[in-house]
């Protein structure tokens, strides 16, 4: 049983919160509440960002602070986020399947022009031409 007490002191999360506490204090905690303060204060994982800017900005006699973070979502979403998320996906994709259809109908367009193939005598659409003029 000490070496848990030995682990659960040893714990970095649970470390840094003795030492801002007075010493009194954080020798009052037994096992079961230190390893409850671990659960709600260090499962979190805070400050694991791809991008974490902090700082300061002095304005008149005020000092501001901004925070910019950025990096993957951990959480589990709601199901409103969940719907979100898939009509953005949806619209994404969607997005990028017209745009690929639309220029590959372009290319093999182009294609026919070059090859010298009219479907409808007497009409173009007059990509051929502009394309032409580009090059």
């Amino acid at each position: 049983m000490a070496t848990k007490i030995d682990d659960i002191h040893q714990d970095p999360v649970i470390t840094r919160l003795l030492e801002k506490m007075p010493k009194k204090v954080a020798s009052s905690f037994n096992e079961e509440q230190l390893s409850h303060l671990r659960n709600a204060i260090g499962a979190r994982e805070w400050g694991k960002h791809k991008l974490d800017v902090r700082g300061t900005v002095k304005f008149l006699k005020w000092r501001y602070y901004y925070v910019i973070l950025a990096g993957r979502n951990r959480r589990s979403l709601s199901e409103k986020e969940v719907k979100v998320a898939r009509v953005l996906t949806a619209s994404i994709v969607a997005t990028f399947i017209t745009f690929a259809v639309l220029l590959g109908l372009i290319v093999i367009y182009l294609i026919k022009s070059a090859l010298g193939i009219n479907l409808i005598d007497g009409w173009s659409l007059g990509l051929w031409t502009w394309f032409k003029e580009l090059l």
